[in-house]
Protein backbone atom coordinates (compact mmCIF):
# COMPACT_ATOMS: atom_id res chain seq x y z
CA UNK A 1 0.00 0.00 0.00
CA UNK A 2 1.10 3.11 -0.66
CA UNK A 3 -0.38 6.73 -0.10
CA UNK A 4 0.47 10.25 -1.74
CA UNK A 5 2.10 12.41 0.47
CA UNK A 6 0.05 14.87 0.27
CA UNK A 7 -2.51 13.22 1.63
CA UNK A 8 -0.04 12.18 4.97
CA UNK A 9 -0.06 13.03 8.51
CA UNK A 10 3.77 13.42 9.26
CA UNK A 11 5.03 13.85 12.61
CA UNK A 12 8.64 15.41 12.51
CA UNK A 13 10.42 15.02 15.72
CA UNK A 14 12.94 18.10 16.92
CA UNK A 15 11.27 20.11 13.93
CA UNK A 16 11.33 23.54 15.74
CA UNK A 17 14.44 24.28 13.72
CA UNK A 18 17.69 23.40 12.04
CA UNK A 19 17.25 19.86 9.71
CA UNK A 20 14.06 19.84 11.22
CA UNK A 21 12.36 23.11 9.76
CA UNK A 22 13.92 21.96 6.35
CA UNK A 23 12.10 18.61 6.63
CA UNK A 24 8.85 20.34 7.58
CA UNK A 25 9.30 22.91 4.95
CA UNK A 26 9.84 19.98 2.48
CA UNK A 27 6.44 18.13 3.88
CA UNK A 28 4.27 21.39 3.62
CA UNK A 29 5.75 21.96 -0.34
CA UNK A 30 4.00 18.76 -0.73
CA UNK A 31 0.59 19.52 0.50
CA UNK A 32 1.44 17.35 3.74
CA UNK A 33 -0.54 17.78 7.04
CA UNK A 34 2.54 18.51 9.25
CA UNK A 35 2.93 18.30 12.77
CA UNK A 36 6.14 19.88 14.40
CA UNK A 37 7.48 18.37 17.70
CA UNK A 38 10.08 20.81 19.90
CA UNK A 39 11.35 20.55 22.78
CA UNK A 40 12.33 23.86 23.96
CA UNK A 41 11.92 25.35 20.59
CA UNK A 42 8.74 26.73 21.44
CA UNK A 43 8.54 30.25 19.68
CA UNK A 44 10.91 29.06 16.55
CA UNK A 45 8.27 25.70 16.15
CA UNK A 46 5.28 28.53 16.07
CA UNK A 47 7.01 30.86 13.59
CA UNK A 48 7.56 27.52 11.70
CA UNK A 49 3.93 26.89 11.60
CA UNK A 50 2.89 30.48 11.27
CA UNK A 51 5.36 29.90 8.04
CA UNK A 52 3.68 26.72 7.05
CA UNK A 53 -0.34 27.37 7.02
CA UNK A 54 -3.14 26.08 8.30
CA UNK A 55 -2.05 22.75 7.67
CA UNK A 56 0.63 22.78 10.76
CA UNK A 57 0.73 22.70 14.00
CA UNK A 58 3.12 22.94 16.60
CA UNK A 59 3.54 20.03 19.97
CA UNK A 60 5.56 20.11 22.49
CA UNK A 61 6.83 16.46 23.85
CA UNK A 62 10.03 15.26 25.10
CA UNK A 63 10.59 12.37 23.01
CA UNK A 64 12.13 10.18 25.17
CA UNK A 65 9.17 10.53 27.58
CA UNK A 66 6.50 7.99 27.14
CA UNK A 67 3.85 9.48 28.32
CA UNK A 68 4.39 13.19 26.92
CA UNK A 69 4.79 11.05 23.39
CA UNK A 70 1.35 9.35 23.91
CA UNK A 71 -0.01 12.93 24.57
CA UNK A 72 1.34 14.46 21.73
CA UNK A 73 0.20 11.58 19.59
CA UNK A 74 -3.38 12.55 20.65
CA UNK A 75 -2.97 15.64 20.18
CA UNK A 76 -1.88 15.73 16.76
CA UNK A 77 -4.96 12.85 16.33
CA UNK A 78 -6.84 15.04 17.22
CA UNK A 79 -5.46 17.97 15.45
CA UNK A 80 -4.50 16.90 11.85
CA UNK A 81 -5.42 13.08 11.80
CA UNK A 82 -3.29 10.45 13.36
CA UNK A 83 0.37 10.52 12.20
CA UNK A 84 0.92 8.01 8.87
CA UNK A 85 4.73 9.09 8.72
CA UNK A 86 7.30 9.30 11.66
CA UNK A 87 10.15 11.10 10.68
CA UNK A 88 12.66 11.37 14.22
CA UNK A 89 14.90 13.79 13.76
CA UNK A 90 14.98 14.90 17.70
CA UNK A 91 19.01 15.42 18.70
CA UNK A 92 20.13 15.77 22.11
CA UNK A 93 22.08 19.10 22.29
CA UNK A 94 24.94 19.05 20.71
CA UNK A 95 27.75 20.94 19.07
CA UNK A 96 30.05 19.58 16.09
CA UNK A 97 32.69 21.27 17.69
CA UNK A 98 35.93 19.10 17.41
CA UNK A 99 38.33 20.90 19.42
CA UNK A 100 35.65 20.85 22.10
CA UNK A 101 34.87 17.16 21.48
CA UNK A 102 34.91 14.82 24.44
CA UNK A 103 38.05 12.61 24.12
CA UNK A 104 38.10 9.22 24.65
CA UNK A 105 40.28 9.39 28.15
CA UNK A 106 37.78 11.62 29.65
CA UNK A 107 34.63 10.09 27.73
CA UNK A 108 31.81 9.35 30.44
CA UNK A 109 28.89 6.45 29.65
CA UNK A 110 26.79 9.17 30.28
CA UNK A 111 27.66 11.11 27.31
CA UNK A 112 26.71 8.41 25.11
CA UNK A 113 23.36 7.25 27.07
CA UNK A 114 22.41 10.72 27.13
CA UNK A 115 22.55 11.13 23.18
CA UNK A 116 21.48 7.38 22.78
CA UNK A 117 18.58 7.99 25.10
CA UNK A 118 16.67 10.58 22.69
CA UNK A 119 18.22 8.59 19.19
CA UNK A 120 17.31 5.46 20.24
CA UNK A 121 14.63 5.57 23.01
CA UNK A 122 13.27 8.91 21.42
CA UNK A 123 12.75 6.42 18.39
CA UNK A 124 11.26 3.49 20.48
CA UNK A 125 8.77 5.92 22.31
CA UNK A 126 7.54 7.34 19.08
CA UNK A 127 7.18 4.10 16.87
CA UNK A 128 5.16 2.22 20.30
CA UNK A 129 3.00 5.47 20.17
CA UNK A 130 1.88 5.03 16.54
CA UNK A 131 1.98 1.53 15.90
CA UNK A 132 -1.56 1.02 16.58
CA UNK A 133 -2.76 3.37 13.89
CA UNK A 134 -0.13 2.04 11.50
CA UNK A 135 -1.87 -1.65 12.33
CA UNK A 136 -5.56 -0.20 12.05
CA UNK A 137 -4.84 1.16 8.27
CA UNK A 138 -2.15 -1.18 6.90
CA UNK A 139 0.45 1.64 6.23
CA UNK A 140 3.00 3.38 7.67
CA UNK A 141 6.20 5.25 7.54
CA UNK A 142 9.03 5.69 9.38
CA UNK A 143 12.04 7.60 8.80
CA UNK A 144 15.22 8.10 10.78
CA UNK A 145 17.86 10.46 10.81
CA UNK A 146 21.70 9.19 10.98
CA UNK A 147 24.96 10.63 10.41
CA UNK A 148 27.60 9.19 7.78
CA UNK A 149 30.21 9.31 10.82
CA UNK A 150 28.92 5.63 10.92
CA UNK A 151 30.66 4.88 7.92
CA UNK A 152 33.51 7.49 8.11
CA UNK A 153 34.58 8.71 11.86
CA UNK A 154 36.55 11.43 9.93
CA UNK A 155 35.96 13.41 13.57
CA UNK A 156 35.35 11.14 16.40
CA UNK A 157 32.43 12.05 18.22
CA UNK A 158 31.91 9.27 20.23
CA UNK A 159 28.81 9.95 22.16
CA UNK A 160 26.68 10.89 18.91
CA UNK A 161 27.98 8.16 16.48
CA UNK A 162 27.55 5.71 18.64
CA UNK A 163 24.26 6.57 19.35
CA UNK A 164 23.43 6.95 15.91
CA UNK A 165 25.50 3.79 15.20
CA UNK A 166 22.59 2.32 17.33
CA UNK A 167 19.31 3.89 15.79
CA UNK A 168 20.89 2.30 12.14
CA UNK A 169 20.55 -1.28 13.88
CA UNK A 170 17.08 -0.37 15.48
CA UNK A 171 15.66 1.20 12.08
CA UNK A 172 16.82 -2.35 10.76
CA UNK A 173 15.71 -4.69 13.39
CA UNK A 174 12.28 -2.29 13.11
CA UNK A 175 11.77 -2.79 9.92
CA UNK A 176 11.67 -6.09 9.81
CA UNK A 177 9.09 -6.12 12.71
CA UNK A 178 6.89 -3.96 10.95
CA UNK A 179 7.25 -4.92 7.49
CA UNK A 180 4.24 -7.13 7.58
CA UNK A 181 2.16 -4.39 8.81
CA UNK A 182 2.79 -2.49 5.72
CA UNK A 183 5.46 -0.05 7.42
CA UNK A 184 9.12 0.63 5.76
CA UNK A 185 11.56 2.13 8.52
CA UNK A 186 14.29 3.85 6.32
CA UNK A 187 17.22 6.15 7.79
CA UNK A 188 18.89 8.98 5.56
CA UNK A 189 22.57 10.07 6.87
CA UNK A 190 23.86 13.04 6.06
CA UNK A 191 27.27 14.66 6.32
CA UNK A 192 27.94 17.77 7.64
CA UNK A 193 25.31 20.36 6.77
CA UNK A 194 25.77 23.94 5.94
CA UNK A 195 24.25 25.22 8.17
CA UNK A 196 22.09 24.25 11.55
CA UNK A 197 22.72 25.03 15.21
CA UNK A 198 24.63 21.91 16.08
CA UNK A 199 26.70 23.03 12.59
CA UNK A 200 27.30 26.34 13.23
CA UNK A 201 30.40 25.45 16.15
CA UNK A 202 32.21 24.18 12.77
CA UNK A 203 35.12 26.22 11.80
CA UNK A 204 34.13 27.50 8.24
CA UNK A 205 37.32 26.25 6.65
CA UNK A 206 36.39 22.52 7.68
CA UNK A 207 33.47 23.42 5.28
CA UNK A 208 35.66 24.44 2.89
CA UNK A 209 37.69 20.56 3.43
CA UNK A 210 34.83 18.68 3.14
CA UNK A 211 33.79 20.37 -0.29
CA UNK A 212 36.95 20.10 -1.43
CA UNK A 213 36.72 16.10 -0.71
CA UNK A 214 33.58 15.57 -2.16
CA UNK A 215 32.87 14.46 -5.52
CA UNK A 216 30.34 17.22 -6.39
CA UNK A 217 32.61 19.71 -4.42
CA UNK A 218 29.95 21.31 -1.88
CA UNK A 219 28.93 20.78 1.74
CA UNK A 220 25.42 18.87 2.22
CA UNK A 221 22.13 21.53 2.67
CA UNK A 222 19.58 20.77 5.22
CA UNK A 223 17.43 21.29 1.91
CA UNK A 224 19.16 18.23 0.80
CA UNK A 225 18.49 16.03 3.35
CA UNK A 226 15.10 16.91 3.52
CA UNK A 227 14.36 16.01 -0.50
CA UNK A 228 15.77 12.74 0.38
CA UNK A 229 13.46 12.08 3.85
CA UNK A 230 10.58 12.84 1.05
CA UNK A 231 11.87 9.53 -0.87
CA UNK A 232 11.00 7.74 1.83
CA UNK A 233 7.62 8.88 2.69
CA UNK A 234 6.69 8.76 -0.99
CA UNK A 235 4.83 6.21 -3.06
CA UNK A 236 8.26 5.36 -5.11
CA UNK A 237 9.95 3.87 -1.90
CA UNK A 238 7.06 1.58 -1.22
CA UNK A 239 9.23 -1.37 -1.68
CA UNK A 240 12.31 0.06 0.25
CA UNK A 241 13.19 -0.80 3.48
CA UNK A 242 15.54 -1.13 6.23
CA UNK A 243 18.23 0.80 4.24
CA UNK A 244 20.52 3.49 4.60
CA UNK A 245 20.56 6.27 2.50
CA UNK A 246 23.81 8.36 2.77
CA UNK A 247 23.12 11.85 1.15
CA UNK A 248 26.42 14.01 1.73
CA UNK A 249 27.54 14.70 -1.88
CA UNK A 250 29.68 11.07 -2.36
CA UNK A 251 32.07 11.59 0.20
CA UNK A 252 31.32 8.37 1.68
CA UNK A 253 30.69 5.66 -0.93
CA UNK A 254 28.15 2.73 0.68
Amino acid sequence: MSRPISEQTVLITGAGRGLGAAIARAFAGEGARVAVNYRHSRAAAEALVAELGPRAAAFPADVTDPAQVTAMVAAITARLGAPDVLVHNALADFAFNGDARAHLDRLTWAEIARQAETAVGGALTCIQALQPHFARQGFGRVITIGTNLVQNPVVPYHDYTAAKGALLAFTRTAARELGPLGVTVNMVSGGLLRTTDASAATPEAVFDIIAAQTPLGRVTTPQDMADAVLFFAAPWSRAVTGQNLIVDGGLVFG
